[in-house]
């Protein structure tokens, strides 16, 4: 089922439980009111029924004396039973109805005769009857008598404990059920219209609201289908909306796509590169072994060159780890300038008396951190300067504690880094190609890239500061006591 359909299905059974819910409040809510209106009718009946009855008195014996009952309405039906289920008397519209109004409340439904007056008793004396009504002595009821749905009330009638009969009093409910009636079918046309406007409402809402998601649903199957990244899916609503929204990060997770893509082409371009030049090197070298001999410069070369793809291997391994998360830092104390002079007698050793080798400004400072990676950091911006400095140039090494911040630089002198390419060194592979040729360290292009993860695995940063002709600074940036 799809979500329009689901929606419509939803906001339709909600309508239509509301709905029910009010007609059924509605309907009862009125038939209990009707019904209150009539038992009140009924109540009085009974009391001016009761009021005008007497009770004869012969010895010990004690008789109803029954007056013309006062209802010739069509509306009141009244009928007055004995005892023992005898039908004492009847209202006239009564004439053909022998049966009781109630029959669950007339004990065995006598088939005595019935009369409309009480037994015309001599020299008896007559009492009224007693009429209280307390509400536990009313039993109403419904029924029906040859199809015409009544209310119907019955009282006992009791003169010093003794049971003299009962009475009914009934009234039929046609008004009653021609309103139920009508207020019924009131509610199922209008409900049933209502909720038939609700789902057309609803579909139209529903399109609207999800037009935009068949247009990122259109442009994604689109861009499957093309390979095409660089599609983006135009922003038809307001940006503050959940669509609008959801198109926002749509749009920039195709962004950061489009660019993991592009890097990923990139770098197998640049991998496929860095390893040609050495495996050609290699080949070369072989081939002119295999003709002339084996010669220590030629073995020098391939030796030079195994390295060279080692390395760039394991920084390839390296990045690959990283990347994955499964490179952790190992992080203990650490002191930073103990650390940048075991660089500085490792860039003396790989300078080989080529290019000078000094420290500016060394001052005690302390960090949390991997010390091997701290190191690799700090070699990898040596070797970088290096590969890039001229023999007879110069690379300064400097320690510094600024604020909470522990400031390591590596600078030289050489070529200089044009601005427009600053933003882009610490991309893999990435190389100033006119203004920087690679030297005899033969980097793999790497190694700025782990610099900076290192840097960042830290809480720390790095930057490069540099200006053609003049030289090149890194700086680093470690917060003192955290790693």
């Amino acid at each position: 089922m799809s979500l329009r359909a689901r929606l419509i299905l939803g906001y339709s059974t909600l309508l239509a439980a509301i709905l029910f819910l009010f007609g059924a409040s509605l309907f009862f809510i009125l038939r209990y009111t009707l019904t209150q209106q009539i038992d009140q009718a009924l109540r009085e009946s009974t009391e001016d029924i009761l009021g005008s009855m007497t009770v004869r008195r012969v010895e010990d014996l004690k008789f109803l004396n029954l007056p013309p009952l006062p209802f010739s309405s069509s509306n009141t039906y009244v009928q007055v039973w004995s005892a023992d289920g005898e039908l004492l008397s009847f209202s006239p519209n009564m004439q053909s109805v022998r049966d009781p109004l109630s029959p669950a409340a007339v004990p065995g439904q006598g088939k005595g005769t019935p009369i409309s007056y009480g037994p015309n008793l001599e020299g008896a004396s007559a009492t009224p009857v007693y009429t209280p009504l307390p509400a536990e002595d009313l039993r109403f009821s419904d029924t029906n008598i040859r199809g015409l749905h009544m209310r119907v009330v019955t009282k006992t009638i009791w003169v010093e404990d003794r049971l003299l009969g009962l009475l009914q009093v009934g009234t039929p409910l046609t008004v009653v059920d021609r309103a139920l009636s009508i207020l019924f079918f009131e509610l199922a046309i209008g409900g049933g219209s209502a909720l038939l406007l609700s789902v057309l409402i609803g579909n139209w809402i529903a399109l609207g609201a999800l037009r935009p998601l068949e247009s990122v649903t259109a442009t994604a199957i689109q861009i499957t289908h093309a390979d095409d990244l660089s599609r983006r899916i135009p922003l038809e609503v307001s940006a503050s909306s959940e669509v609008g929204r959801l198109i926002l990060a749509f749009n920039d997770t195709l962004e950061r796509l489009e660019k993991l893509f592009s890097a990923q082409s990139r770098f197998l371009a640049d991998v496929s590169h860095e390893l040609r030049t050495p495996l050609t090197s290699i080949r070369g070298n072989v081939d002119l072994i295999r003709k002339m001999g084996a010669d220590s410069e030629s073995l020098e070369s391939v030796q030079s060159e195994v390295d060279r793809m080692s390395r760039l291997v394991g920084d390839l391994l390296m990045l690959s780890r990283v990347e994955a998360g499964t490179l952790p830092l190992v992080k203990a104390p650490v002191e930073v300038d103990t650390l940048l002079l075991e660089v500085m007698q490792q860039a003396i050793g790989l300078a080989q008396g080529k290019i000078e080798i000094c420290i500016g400004n060394l001052e005690q400072a302390s960090v949390v951190g991997d010390r091997d990676r701290l190191k690799q950091l700090l070699l990898n911006l040596v070797v970088n300067a290096l590969q890039y400095t001229q023999p007879g140039g110069r690379v300064v090494l400097s320690l510094r504690v600024i604020d909470d911040c522990v400031h390591m630089t590596v600078s030289d002198n050489g070529p200089g880094i044009p601005r427009e390419e600053l933003p882009f060194i610490f991309d893999r592979f990435y190389r100033v190609e006119k203004s920087r040729s690679r030297g005899p360290l033969g980097g793999s292009g790497l190694g700025l890239s782990i610099a900076q993860w290192i840097a960042h695995g830290h809480d720390g940063r790095i930057e490069a500061a540099s200006e053609p002709g003049k030289g090149t600074t890194f700086s680093v940036w470690l917060p003192m006591g955290k790693g």
